[in-house]
């Protein structure tokens, strides 16, 4: 049976004429991508140029305290497995690219355009805050960041920004006009003591606390908060991570400046991260009512802490406006938080005490450490106390707007380096790694062999002496399965 065709369709285009349409409209699309993207990474590396440039200006400002004596320290070559030797590959990462920064711009605070006090600048005349003390933690092993990162020499010791300086030399260097290297201190275990002295040799010996063996970050803050508690009773301690990235230095600085502030009020204060994408690697912070007082505009009640959501519950976080990030930072008293503790996980609280009552006795020290240490419970600072305090409405949060990353894996990593359009990303000397057609991706040339790409996007190229990693950015959070493999598997010696 047949059936005659009207005119209408007699005139349509046949199907290879709109398959032909719809295959150049694609490949037009494809091609403004391709552009677009390049114009972006060439953005970027713009913008690690120029923000390099300016807080290198800012900190030769700002690196004299004292009567005019320098606290810097120098760099540090990472021994075996070691850190590739960082040469920059990019131009824009070369010092005669852009023009030199004479003059940083005076400090001043930005406050947070999160909330309703966008527009209220926090009084913030003189970077040193009396009484405030820093508490650096500087633990884990990195595991996400393996074979990169070892046991015996974690990121935080590791040179992973092509700046000459690692991470915790960085957090240092962030973090010294707060406080000054009589009132910073560093948490550790015993089997990085030497190299965190050899990277700051400005940390007097006695702010050094060694705890024996791993027990999450509440029994290493609260070591720290219980120790400088008996010194200055009414210490006021901030704890920050010895492995992550911070970018706008006065933000960060003037958030902690009203950070103390609101613990001067028997709060138990936290940082809110804004999110810039809807990440699962992260904890969140629900903010709740504004706090109302005068000297800290932006700050709020929280809410409620949230676990690491999956990709659907992140994106309804954002969506709502009230949610940031949880980048474990904590400013409080040091009484405050040892009161909390008491309150919530007593037996870790005396334990504490006992420990920080014969401290500065070293042979005390020992003998009661070896006592009370191994029976500590093992529980992050967030599980312990902040998050039981937060439903009595005992913690406060700051909205902050610098940028921030815990370097947390591979795929994190990669963002915070500088490329050539549709290339990979490569940490270490670039005249290692050739490439064709391969887009994306990161590549560690740490054992001095060459190393080759064709026609592969997106992956991750781990190649050290010992050990060679390949994975892809999408499975690099996965990387600590291998890591435990591994050890099973009777490789601990490359750990």
């Amino acid at each position: 049976m047949s059936f005659p065709l009207g005119s209408s369709a007699q005139s349509a285009p046949s199907v290879e004429a709109m398959f032909a349409q719809i295959l150049g409209a694609v490949q037009k699309s494809q091609t403004e991508i391709a552009e677009l993207r390049q114009e972006c990474a060439e953005l970027r590396q713009v913008n690690v140029s120029l923000e390099r440039q300016i807080r290198e200006g800012m900190q030769n400002n700002n690196n004299t305290y004292n009567n005019g004596r320098v606290y810097g320290t120098s760099g540090f070559t990472t021994p075996v497995p070691e850190s590739p030797q960082l040469r920059a590959k990019s131009p824009f990462l070369s010092p005669h690219y852009t023009p030199s920064v004479t003059s940083a711009p005076p400090a001043f605070h930005a406050p947070s355009p999160l909330g309703d006090n966008a527009l209220t600048p926090f009084p913030c005349s003189s970077r040193d805050i009396p009484g405030f003390y820093v508490v650096i933690p500087a633990g884990g092993a990195g595991t996400r960041l393996w074979p990169l990162s070892r046991e015996g020499h974690p990121k935080f010791l590791l040179d992973l920004t092509l700046k000459g300086r690692s991470l915790i030399q960085a957090t240092w260097d962030r973090l010294l006009p707060l406080s000054s290297p009589s009132r910073t201190t560093v948490v550790a275990g015993p089997g990085h003591v030497k190299s965190i002295r050899e990277q700051l040799p400005d940390l007097i010996p006695g702010n050094l606390f060694c705890e024996p063996g791993p027990k999450d970050s509440m029994a290493a803050i609260g070591l720290a908060a219980a120790v400088l508690q008996k010194r200055d009773p009414d210490a006021i301690i901030g704890s920050f991570a010895a492995d992550h990235m911070i970018s706008g230095d006065d933000a960060f600085l003037s958030a902690i400046a009203e950070a103390v502030e609101v613990a001067k009020k028997d709060y138990l204060v936290t940082i809110g991260i804004a999110p810039s994408h809807p990440s699962t690697a992260f904890g969140y912070i629900r903010l709740g009512d504004k706090l109302g007082i005068r000297e800290a505009p932006n700050a709020r009640l929280v809410s409620s802490f949230k676990e690491k959501p999956d990709a659907r519950t992140a994106a309804a976080y954002i969506g709502t406006g009230n949610y940031r990030w949880n980048a474990g930072m904590f400013v409080t008293k040091a009484s405050v938080l040892l009161d909390l503790l008491n309150d919530y996980k007593p037996d870790v609280y005396e334990g504490l005490r006992k420990i920080a009552e014969v401290w500065d006795d070293e042979a005390q020290r020992q003998v009661v450490l070896a006592e009370v240490w191994p029976g500590l419970e093992k529980i992050p600072i967030d599980n312990a106390v902040a998050e039981p305090a937060a439903t009595e409405g005992k913690v406060a949060v700051v909205p902050a707007t610098f940028g921030w990353d815990d370097v947390g894996d591979f795929s994190s990593l990669a963002e915070l380096l500088p490329a050539e359009a549709n290339q990979p990303r490569i940490l270490g000397d670039g005249s290692l790694v050739l490439t064709e057609q391969a887009a994306g991706g990161i590549v560690v040339p740490g054992s001095g062999r060459l190393i080759t790409c064709l026609g592969v996007d997106d992956l991750v190229i781990v190649d050290m002496p010992d050990t060679l990693l390949v994975t892809t950015r999408a499975r690099s959070q996965e990387v600590k399965r291998l890591v435990k493999k591994c050890r099973d598997a009777g490789w601990k010696t490359l750990l």
